[in-house]
């Protein structure tokens, strides 16, 4: 799974889910967007997404079952995690073979356009009466996005936020989105042969120092300002997507 079993790869990779589980331990996502813009520096897309899968399960499941309305949340958006799992099958293979580098590319374009959302606050308001042809098309571009580039929070998050949920629904429509799409992107990395029983063992690994980072994050966010960590959250993705969209230029 990691190149050679570098101790380096090794001791960045734990770095990197423990500062993602942080992150998200904070202010509640963020797992998949670090890791992958992280990971990607040192290892190819496909490898990244694959050390990905048990983390991100494991912590969107937990943050799923902690909600309230589960069944009505399933009801409502159905249609759109419909097309999350269409979307991300049809993508299988995108960051595989030729089209590595352009899914390094697309990864950064992708934090860009988060951290700039996130920095405006500009937020999107969607009318019930729209919801029925518009979920599906939100979730066949999200899963198409996380088959390239391994992470599901565009335009999946916005469009979420978009509805008009409590606090509380908000949070587990959001896990049933990322628990959806981390069921559909393992699938895709299965189909394509990237998924295998050591993947798996070292993503299993890799769970520990994510789930340290979520306890110590969760901590954290009780003694420090969210708004003030969320902007410093949202400059660093900034800048790391300008680094990763660069290749396209050198």
């Amino acid at each position: 799974m990691f190149p050679a079993f570098e101790p380096f790869a090794v001791v960045v990779s734990a770095l990197t889910f423990l500062l993602a589980g942080f992150i998200k331990g904070v202010i509640g996502l963020g797992l998949p967007t670090v890791s992958m813009g992280l990971l990607t520096v040192i290892m190819a897309p496909v490898e990244a997404a694959a050390l990905l899968i048990v983390p991100s399960f494991v912590t969107n499941v937990w943050q799923l079952a902690a909600g309230p309305r589960f069944g009505a949340l399933v009801r409502r958006l159905w249609p759109m995690m419909a097309g999350v799992v269409i979307g991300t099958l049809a993508g299988k293979g995108f960051m595989q073979g030729d089209a590595a580098d352009r899914a390094v590319v697309a990864l950064g374009v992708v934090l860009i356009a988060y951290a700039v959302l996130g920095l405006t606050h500009f937020r999107f308001s969607v009318r019930p009466a729209f919801e029925w042809w518009l979920a599906p098309l939100i979730g066949l571009t999200t899963g198409l996005i996380t088959a390239a580039t391994g992470v599901f929070v565009i335009p999946a998050v916005p469009y979420l936020g978009a509805l008009g949920l409590a606090k509380d629904d908000l949070i587990q429509a959001l896990g049933l989105s990322f628990t959806v799409s981390t069921v559909a992107l393992t699938a895709a990395l299965a189909f394509g042969g990237s998924f295998q029983a050591t993947t798996a063992g070292a993503s299993l690994l890799a769970l520990v120092p994510a789930i340290l980072g979520m306890i110590v994050g969760g901590w954290v966010r009780g003694q420090v300002s969210e708004n003030m960590f969320r902007r410093c959250f949202f400059v660093s993705l900034f800048v790391l997507g300008a680094h990763l969209a660069s290749r396209a230029i050198f």
